[in-house]
């Protein structure tokens, strides 16, 4: 399902760069902040900077942006590597951390103030939001704008040392207040925080802020382009402004890509957080999130996010992409690698009257696969088929089992329904069908053609599995736009059920994916699948059932 890596305004703006000899290798970033887990977007982000390395033979990095402690967690710093592992990328060198430049972020601050471009303000957030100004009007100069470089650094220092109380002061950039680009109206480089940070312990009191960092680890670990969403546009004169007036080792320069927006999907890290938090899914890893972890719990493969992160193509235009292309993706790829077993899901027993003795099938894992090969398949006297598929009359187009008439069983022979059992309220309980003699894998001798196939399952030896059917987890195609998320979920997203699986599936290792015949694809849970208690995950469905309800 490899993609050849279609063009875009990267590649020719980092192919351009070689050329011209600004840049001799490639060196890019892939820079989350811990404070929840990875989704779809930053699955763009990775499959871009991974790519982009890959493709002209340089190296990406791993960076976590820990500079705000209050939000972030080893948990979701272990789950972001392991997400980006799952994608099939390897960073370079050891995993980074802002952090680890703590010392020396400090020592440039130090400089700014030496060289009368930053100064400690003293304004509360209120108060410097209203001195900040507004989009059509300017703002006005801190009365703390002036203070001596002898006593920013006195005061630097106090913050350092932890004399001041949380949000009494901040260190603040002498840019220009009246800039028509807020991010350059004295932004703030570092606030007073007395939080113990998971790398760094309680050494620090003060923590920079994500603008003055970004730009100066980008320069510290040599990154030839720093790849953003383009909603850091408008803080690329910042990230500059900061290149030009510190002693920084390189100049990396800033690059940016509309970020990826799914239909029926959020993605903001404060609205996923309220899912966990109240308890509308199970967890970050929750197989309905667009969390990475939940996709592929869900069953979804690194190889159709890659192929459909490619696909959509990265440009500078925002847009919304239908989340139909991503399960398509899914589709399509485990159409092909995705092995063929038997469940039923909605049984009904069905008695095989001329089977005098159990048989071993040899059935084909996938039909256009060979290099798959073919499992036992054991077929008893009784055997389960799905309610669906077994009709007392029907017309024409029913093209399963009806009585007097014949179908095939899914890797065996063709049956001829002869009778059924009903109970008082109508429903069928049993049905009687008999072999057509010598037709396994052959067409019935008396030319009467088997009018479909049905999959079933043996008595015997068929297993009860717990079966997941997850669906999309809301129902319209914008669900942020509403006021409640509680109004807009899809409330058949999980259906938990029961279903009579074939004896090999109690076999499958955790996230191993089959297609159930005429049902779906599936895959074993990650965490709850046992051979003695089997859990399989519904993927995604044969077909697109949600374009009909558009």
């Amino acid at each position: 399902m490899d993609t050849e890596p279609r063009s875009n305004f990267l590649r020719t703006q980092i192919q351009s760069d070689l050329d011209a000899g600004i840049v001799d290798r490639v060196v890019t970033r892939f820079p989350p902040e811990p404070n929840g887990f990875l989704h779809i977007g930053h699955a763009k982000s990775i499959t871009v900077n991974f790519g982009l390395a890959e493709q002209y033979g340089g190296v990406c990095n791993l960076r976590f942006d820990d500079t705000n402690p209050e939000k972030e967690s080893q948990v979701f710093i272990d789950a972001i590597q392991a997400d980006v592992k799952w994608l099939g990328y390897q960073w370079d060198g050891e995993v980074r951390y802002a952090s680890s430049y703590f010392q020396q972020f400090y020592d440039w601050a130090l400089h700014l103030i030496d060289e009368g471009k930053a100064y400690v303000c003293d304004l509360s957030a209120d108060e410097a939001r209203d001195y900040r100004g507004t989009l059509t009007s300017p703002g006005k100069n801190s009365p703390y704008r002036d203070r001596s470089i002898a006593e920013n650094h006195a005061l630097f220092a106090g913050m350092k040392a932890g004399e001041f109380a949380d949000g009494s002061r901040v260190l603040r950039a002498k840019i220009d207040m009246a800039s028509p680009n807020i991010n350059l109206r004295d932004p703030t480089l570092y606030r007073i925080r007395s939080v113990v940070h998971h790398q760094t312990g309680d050494h620090w009191v003060i923590y920079p802020t994500y603008d003055f960092a970004h730009g100066q680890e980008d320069a510290i670990e040599g990154i030839s382009h720093s790849i953003c969403t383009l909603e850091f546009e408008d803080h690329k004169p910042l990230y500059d402004w900061f290149i030009d007036n510190l002693p920084v080792p390189s100049r990396p320069r800033q690059y940016e890509f509309a970020r990826l927006n799914v239909n029926y999907t959020v993605t903001s890290k404060r609205k996923l957080k309220l899912l966990v938090d109240s308890r509308v899914v199970s967890g970050w890893d929750d197989p309905r999130m667009p969390t990475i972890a939940g996709m592929r719990r869900r069953g979804y493969t690194p190889a159709a996010l890659r192929h459909f992160c490619e696909e959509i193509g990265t440009s500078r235009s925002d847009g919304v992409v239908d989340v139909a292309m991503l399960e398509s993706a899914v589709r399509n790829d485990l159409n092909v690698t995705a092995p063929r077993a038997m469940a039923v899901l909605n049984p009904l027993k069905l008695q095989l009257t001329n089977l005098d003795a159990p048989e071993v099938l040899m059935v084909a894992n996938h039909p256009a696969d060979e290099s798959q090969g073919k499992r036992e398949v054991h077929l008893g006297p009784e055997v389960w088929i799905d309610r669906d598929d077994f009709r007392q009359e029907a017309n024409k187009k029913f093209k399963r089992l009806v009585l007097g008439k014949r179908v095939r069983l899914r890797g065996g022979y063709v049956i001829e329904a002869e009778h059924c059992d009903v109970d008082a309220n109508g429903e069928v309980t049993k049905v009687y069908a008999s072999i057509v003699p010598q037709t396994l894998g052959e067409d019935p001798d008396d030319g009467v053609k088997a009018k479909g196939v049905i999959h079933w399952v043996d008595v015997i030896t068929g297993v009860t599995a717990e079966v997941r059917s997850y669906d999309r987890l809301f129902n319209v195609e914008d669900p942020s736009k509403s006021e409640s998320m509680d109004d807009v979920i899809n409330p058949a997203s999980l259906v938990v059920g029961e279903a009579i699986v074939e004896a090999s599936l109690v076999l499958a290792a955790p996230e191993d994916r089959f297609q159930f015949e005429r049902e779906g694809y599936y895959v074993a849970d990650r965490f709850d699948h046992a051979p003695d208690q089997p859990v399989f995950n519904k993927v995604i469905g044969l077909r697109d059932t949600w374009s009909n309800n558009d």
